[in-house]
């Protein structure tokens, strides 16, 4: 009905002057997609989370309105009556293992997908999270999807083609991955092998026994929300600790592991504030939406990442090519026009802030990761330059690593942290020739 709507809308459009063509139609598009955004909001289920996803990825696809309309849409729906979790529970885990658990009735979380029950472990009083799926999301899916990505083909709101259909497929792997709890608890295993010994973070601890592909138990760690008064009140000291912590966490995972979390939801995170003042700690909460990426991938990313900082404009563009979104034959300018947009996304890692405002650095010549406006310079750079009309939609691949970043970058402006990234960025790029 929505997508038929709008139709009707942009046929009679066709009759109006080219301005006044386009004028109406984001108003259109802007009613539409708040229209859209309202009846995904009362549902349950997997539509929910497909309409998240598509407002982070769907950029390069979606007109802005529809994306700023899919990003209010919000996680905080209804818990369901405990009599339907609990069944849940006895039918994932088993009457055996459900009389080793005293669960609390009450949700301390709810989402698109399920929601969370604290429990306590009778034989050991140790204290876990119970992230419980609700019956029939993982089956509803594909048709969901189909669903969705239908009504924006309708409504002639999307770019199609093979592109826009590998991108959908993308979303389809990310969703099924989200709602495949037994994957996420390996995933989280690994994660916690891989951090044990780095005291910065906590990985939940997985409980095996009363796990499953709808249900998942982990430890319960405290923290506090990232945003929080106790954070904010934090000394600089301590929130640059944590700050760099976050970035040299993504450059591990980029560099090293090459498996990423994508999803940048500060929900995933949160803050373990030491009483001693000495060791506070980044706890990380949701593994769902971990992605690995193939060398074919990583080491042209990794090459672009490493001739940016140093400023090796070739490199750069050969690593852009590589990966698809730029072609050798396009002018020459508009090459070296991505590519010092390329390097000025790393600002804050910069070998040198000879271009940088000053007034994005302290008084100690830090980077202030707050009052930068880089997100908007490069937004308005790239959008007025040529570039623009050359430029092709990147990779699947690059879209939720770029996603990332920006989720990184914005964790870091959170925090109001004052440091140079240069210093981290150099161990990994820093043995590339300029």
């Amino acid at each position: 009905m929505a997508g038929s709507r709008l139709a009707g809308h942009m046929t009679l459009s066709m009759f109006r002057g080219q301005e006044a063509r386009q004028k109406k139609r984001s108003q259109v598009l802007s009613e539409q997609a708040e229209f859209l955004a309202f009846e995904l909001g009362k549902l349950k289920g997997s539509v929910v989370k497909i309409g998240q996803v598509m407002a982070l990825y769907g950029e390069h696809f979606l007109p802005v309105e529809v994306t700023e309309a899919l990003h209010t849409l919000e996680d905080n729906t209804h818990a369901l009556d405990w009599s339907v979790i609990r069944g849940v529970l006895y039918q994932e885990l088993g009457a055996e293992k459900m009389a080793q658990l005293d669960i609390e009735d009450e949700p301390i979380g709810t989402a698109s997908l399920g929601q969370v029950h604290c429990a306590t472990v009778r034989a050991t009083g140790e204290r876990v999270c119970l992230k419980v799926q609700y019956p029939g999301v993982a089956e509803a899916i594909d048709a969901d999807l189909n669903g969705v990505a239908q009504l924006l083909r309708l409504a002639r709101v999307v770019r199609t083609g093979p592109m826009f259909d590998e991108w959908l497929e993308e979303v389809r792997q990310m969703m099924h991955r989200e709602v495949d709890y037994a994957l996420e608890a390996r995933t989280t295993a690994h994660f916690f092998e891989l951090l044990r010994e780095d005291s910065r973070y906590v990985v939940p601890r997985v409980f095996f026994d009363f796990s499953s592909s709808h249900v998942l138990a982990t430890s319960y760690e405290v923290g506090e929300h990232i945003s929080s008064a106790s954070v904010a009140s934090l000394s600089l000291e301590r929130r640059n600790h944590l700050a760099s912590a976050a970035l040299e966490l993504f450059l591990n995972e980029l560099y090293v592991w090459h498996e990423i979390q994508t999803d940048p939801n500060f929900g995933n995170y949160r803050i373990r504030i030491d009483s001693n003042g000495d060791a506070d700690q980044i706890v990380l909460l949701d593994f769902g939406a971990v992605q690995k990426y193939p060398q074919t991938f990583i080491d042209p990313v990794c090459q672009m990442i490493n001739a940016a900082y140093h400023e090796n404009l070739d490199e750069v563009i050969q690593g852009g090519i590589a990966l698809r979104f730029m072609q050798s034959d396009w002018p020459r300018s508009v090459l070296d026009e991505f590519g010092k947009i390329c390097i000025a996304v790393l600002e804050p890692l910069a070998k040198n802030f000879k271009d940088i405002d000053p007034a994005a650095l302290n008084q100690d010549g830090a980077y202030c990761w707050s009052e930068s406006d880089l997100p908007s310079r490069i937004a308005k750079r790239a959008a007025l330059s040529a570039v623009n009309r050359y430029f092709k939609v990147p990779p699947k691949e690059f879209v939720f690593l770029n996603r990332k970043l920006v989720g990184v970058y914005t964790f870091i402006a959170v925090l109001r942290a004052e440091f140079n990234g240069q210093e981290l960025l150099s161990r990994y790029a820093g043995s590339t020739k300029s």
